[in-house]
């Protein structure tokens, strides 16, 4: 099947990569000129593991394909994903613009029937408005189909090659046939397809994602709580976790989630809950406690130091989190900006992410090679993000790298009666505080 896809974002290269792959002849269309240009010179702008192997092999096939052009992009093609960004606005709605610019230039290009598939994730009627626009222009039949991704960035090549689920929203049998036919590759296991209206469809990305975020929140509520009562978040956990109607996932405390999708997505469920004339208050609690929750341990660094004029933190991780260079909405970077508006140096390691925090800080913090490195003469550890490098230190290095033997650790790390045996000043979250 020929396949464009519009839009070469994160969703929008796993995408048109992936399908790639299932052996289809994939055009992807960006406006960015360098971009395109990177990547037809074979330069991935994201790090995303697995993704270079498809990339090259489809590339090598001439199954993949990149332009500017929207015309030569789409001519021919089956089916047309929309894979286009939609920031959240001021008032935390989505932004659609430029999903509707490219509804409006697509509907005098389309020579045969065609299935737009709105791939972003975008509100509940979101659907209708693209038919509206690209209908204003169209001379021939076609149909829009809302198909949100459900891609966890650091293993968005597996799940998009073993979903566990593929969403459909679309009431043309016609389209449902194409969209049948295009996902069966996929869904061989048993895994389902679930077909559903459009507005059922758009929804789901949105609960499924605040669902989520709930649970994340939810924790850290408990997390808090543990500290309060002298309990071990830890066992809590565990004990829940075993429970079916619960699961395991979900349910570790931290500093916050980040990111480019529950962020955005909790905050434009609410704003269309607002626009329903419905109020949402567990969501509006959720974005509440992991607002506060993100800065937890810049507070008690605040509290252990009593003031972080001229100290120097260490940090490890900067990515919202691991496998990925993604640093939207991470708590990294909530963390940077209170610790220099308090007086504090910052000397940070990122496997990935580093390039993408100089963009924005410059020189005004340090960047460095290695964890290690970032520790030299710093008062204390601020962990933020779990890379598996992080989990098991030389100890005895860090002990001597580390001007101070505290470490803050926004991801748990570390068993607490080890970093007691150890003699390190050790604050971790829901969990025992251990202060040598």
């Amino acid at each position: 099947m020929k396949i464009a896809v519009v839009g070469t974002g994160y969703v929008g290269l796993v995408t048109g990569t992936c399908f790639s792959e299932l052996g289809n002849h994939v055009t992807c269309v960006d406006i960015d000129e360098e971009k395109i240009k990177d990547l037809n010179n074979r330069k991935i702008p994201i790090y995303e593991p697995g993704l270079d192997i498809l990339f090259e092999r489809n590339m090598n096939h001439g199954r993949l394909k990149f332009t500017t052009n929207l015309e030569e992009g789409v001519k021919g093609a089956k089916v047309i994903f929309l894979a286009l960004p939609t920031p959240p606005g001021e008032d935390g709605s989505a932004d659609l613009q430029y999903v509707l610019k490219v509804a409006d230039d697509l509907g005098p290009l389309l020579d045969d029937y065609t299935v737009i598939v709105d791939k972003s994730t975008v509100p509940v009627g979101t659907s209708e408005k693209v038919r509206e626009r690209i209908a204003n222009s169209a001379k021939i039949d076609f149909d829009v189909v809302s198909n949100p991704e459900f891609l966890r960035e650091g293993v968005a090549v597996e799940d998009f090659m073993k979903p566990d689920r593929v969403v459909v929203g679309t009431t043309s049998l016609k389209a449902r046939s194409i969209m049948d036919a295009l996902y069966a590759p996929l869904v061989r296991q048993g895994n389902p397809i679930i077909f559903m209206d459009e507005r059922s469809a758009e929804l789901t990305k949105y609960a499924a994602n605040s669902f989520l975020a709930t649970k994340i929140s939810f924790m850290n509520e408990i997390a808090n709580l543990c500290e309060k009562l002298g309990a071990n978040v830890d066992d809590v956990r565990k004990g829940i976790g075993q429970d079916s109607r619960i699961g395991k996932r979900f349910l570790f405390p931290g500093i916050g989630y980040g990111g480019s999708c529950f962020p955005k997505d909790v905050q434009a469920l609410s704003k269309s809950a607002v626009d329903a004339g419905y109020d949402f208050k567990i969501l509006n609690s959720v974005m509440e406690v992991n607002r506060s929750q993100k800065l937890k341990l810049f507070d008690r660094m605040k509290e252990y130091f009593g003031s972080l004029e001229g100290r120097t933190i260490a940090m490890w991780g900067l990515a919202f989190k691991p496998y990925t260079d993604d640093i939207r909405e991470a708590p990294a970077l909530y963390n940077i900006d209170a610790l220099l508006e308090n007086g504090a140096k910052v000397q940070a390691y990122d496997p990935e992410a580093m390039e993408n925090v100089r963009k924005i800080y410059g020189d005004k913090i340090k960047l460095v090679d290695d964890e290690y490195e970032a520790l030299n003469g710093a008062d204390a550890l601020l962990i933020v993000t779990e890379w598996p490098v992080f989990r098991q230190p030389e100890f005895s290095l860090m002990e001597k790298n580390l001007k101070q033997k505290v470490i803050f650790d926004g991801r748990n790390l570390y068993p607490v009666r080890q970093m007691e045996e150890m003699g390190f000043t050790y604050f971790s979250i829901g969990r025992k505080k251990v202060n040598v």
